[in-house]
């Protein structure tokens, strides 16, 4: 693409210069005007000018607002005439750890992210000991919230130490009626982490003793942080300048522009967030810590500093208390903005409209409630379960089925189980062209997947020399093609979002446990089983699961339509009513493996069976195959 003319201006104090919305020369400690490029590609001026690309709070209002000895510097976007959502940055960051979230609910409200005293442009206290206590840190947010929102109470979001913060925003009195609602994420109350310590020390058993111990491993940089001069001399020297690698390849946070070019300051006035703060407060901790506004606590799963045991007492500390889980480490603003804005917008929409705040209702809300999740075979059977399973724990549903009919059933039934929207669409799942025109719309209209079950099958029996080329290619097309156009064309579009995700293909118990009537069926869903494990092998750096679910005998319609091979159309028929009776009999409903599907994304897990017997032949499969292949040679009752 070329860009013509280009005007190059700069932006920011840390000085950036702007080529186009997404593109900034960093210039160091030079300052230039303007910049003129005639015809150039955006590639060209990136090798030329080694231009970075960059994620500022581009398009933001700043204003300087003055709190004591300290101005600090906000930044405004979307309409002030909307419900305003304040958010408070962590340590060692700045207020554009925010710049992935913030862009996402602009359209919706008005969005304020401050830096806090003594980080990116706001200016820092003097002297610094004692000027970072959370008393003064509250009135920083009054003050800004006085002058962005006079007159309404804000929406708080805070992560990290903003969360630290803002739960004493929302647990002091001075605060009353300013906070609408509060969002935490990797940050606690020190107050409450006092209490949840004593309880624990007070009242121990081997497990609390255990969540002590495990907790304070995981705090080991607070130690190091209250040295003195050390942390200081670090973050100026080598860790400010290795810093943004740390988190790329330990956190997995995206290259952009974050973090910037202020962080060896921000982290050096950061360190006096702990040593005036954390000692005093878990010593003593304020007995009336209770939260006045609603309360949605995101807790990542794979955080490296933050047990999610500590939450287990909050209820009592929050009388409107909405959990969410996201499978991902510290730094979800910049891993996970997709979801974070979901549920922060659907969280705040909730609160603004005088509904009660959460998730629904299912088992499994807090981890999928208003993620997106595509089903494919989902007019019936287990696609069709698995559909509603996740429609009952808040997720948006697409169901996906080649009968249009049976998949506009399943998604009004998702409506009506609690997805907050569901949509039909039909496809044939070995039609290559089809899904890419699927992928294709479902990106535009509903957004990137965050779950994509391969659930469309079909089933087919007979002997090997009875089962013809045309019926390989049939069971082949559906069975493995199907599972790959899915995987290739939601899941690169999952990899490429960078924001991980979850893959499941339904194989079967087939798929290791062979049979001399199932050749084609067990070839099949043998391939899907293997597609799985080399598909998670490739993508597990990029926080994306897949796993195969194996079930067994389940009560579905595909023993009634499965084909036979080598007998006539009557025969096939008895057949199918045969197998449809044995299967009836056995009487595993498709609830159960919709079930084990969630749990097993929950779990991240990469093989899982489903009913008795596919685990005993799994068990078999590992442990004494000779049993199994005794057990395949065995003529099936006709």
């Amino acid at each position: 693409m070329k860009v013509g003319a280009v005007r190059v201006t700069v932006v920011t104090p840390q000085s950036c210069l702007r080529v186009s919305p997404e593109y900034y020369v960093p210039l160091g400690e030079l300052v230039l005007e303007s910049y003129h490029a005639r015809g150039a590609s955006i590639d060209e001026l990136s090798n030329n000018c080694q231009i970075r690309r960059m994620t500022l709070l581009t398009g933001a209002r700043e204003r300087w607002v003055r709190t004591g000895e300290v101005e600090l510097c906000v930044a405004e976007l979307g309409d002030p005439g909307r419900p305003t959502v304040v958010l408070v940055h962590g340590y060692p960051d700045s207020k554009e750890v925010w710049s992935e979230v913030a862009a996402r609910l602009a359209g919706q409200f008005h969005v304020v992210a401050y830096d806090v005293r003594g980080h990116g442009r706001s200016t820092a206290p003097r002297p610094l000991r004692g000027g970072f206590t959370l008393e003064k840190l509250t009135d920083d947010f009054l003050a800004v919230a006085d002058a962005v929102s006079p007159d309404r109470p804000v929406h708080l979001v805070g992560h990290d130490w903003g969360s630290v913060q803002a739960w004493e925003f929302t647990t002091v009195r001075r605060t009353e009626g300013r906070i609408a609602s509060f969002t935490s994420m990797s940050g606690p109350s020190l107050d409450h982490f006092g209490h949840w310590i004593d309880s624990r020390v007070k009242r121990p058993t081997p497990r609390r003793i255990g969540q002590l111990l495990g907790q304070g491993a995981r705090s080991w940089y607070v130690y190091l942080l209250h040295t003195p001069v050390l942390p200081e001399l670090a973050w100026r020297g080598p860790l400010g300048k290795r810093w943004p690698r740390v988190l790329e390849r330990v956190e997995k946070v995206p290259r952009g522009g974050y973090p910037t070019s202020s962080l060896p300051s921000d982290a050096a006035h950061g360190a006096w967030l702990y040593r005036d703060n954390v000692r005093p407060r878990l010593r003593r901790p304020r007995p009336d810590a209770y939260a006045h506004a609603p309360v949605q606590i995101v807790t990542p799963l794979e955080d490296r500093f933050l047990s999610e045991r500590l939450h287990d007492d909050l209820d009592q500390w929050v009388p409107q208390l909405t959990r969410r889980t996201v499978q991902a480490g510290h730094w979800i603003p910049r891993t996970r903005p997709d979801q974070l804005a979901s549920w922060i917008e659907e969280f705040v929409t909730s609160v603004e409209s005088g509904r009660s705040p959460g998730p629904a209702g299912g088992k499994h809300a807090q981890r999928f409630g208003g993620q997106l999740v595509l089903v494919t075979g989902a007019g019936s059977g287990i696609g069709r379960a698995t559909a509603l399973a996740f429609a009952e724990a808040g997720a948006r549903v697409v169901a996906v089925d080649r009968n249009p009919q049976a998949a506009a059933r399943t998604a009004e039934s998702s409506r009506r189980a609690g997805a907050p929207a569901a949509w039909a669409e039909t496809v044939d799942v070995s039609d290559e062209q089809a899904m890419e025109k699927l992928a294709e719309k479902v990106t535009t209209e509903y957004g990137v997947v965050d779950v994509l079950v391969n659930n469309a099958g079909i089933g087919l029996s007979g002997s090997f020399f009875d089962t013809t080329p045309e019926d390989w290619r049939k069971v082949l097309d559906v069975n493995l093609w199907g599972v790959i156009h899915g995987c290739r064309l939601f899941g690169r579009r999952m990899s490429e979002r960078g924001q991980g995700g979850h893959i499941v293909n339904v194989a079967s118990a087939a798929a290791y446990q062979p049979s001399r009537a199932l050749p084609a069926y067990s070839t099949s869903k043998a391939a899907v089983l293997m597609l799985s494990e080399c598909l998670r092998a490739e993508l597990a750096g990029q926080g994306i699961g897949v796993t195969a679910v194996c079930p067994g005998f389940v009560n579905t319609a595909i023993t009634s339509t499965a084909h036979f091979a080598g007998v006539d159309a009557r025969e096939e028929k008895r057949l199918q009513q045969r197998a449809a009776r044995l299967y009836g009999l056995r009487n595993y409903p498709p609830e159960k493996v919709a079930a084990a599907i969630l749990r097993a994304v929950v779990r991240n897990e990469a093989v899982a069976p489903v009913t008795p017997e596919a685990r005993g032949a799994r068990w078999l499969s590992r442990f004494a195959p000779g049993a199994l292949r005794g057990i395949a040679r065995m003529k099936p009752p006709m």
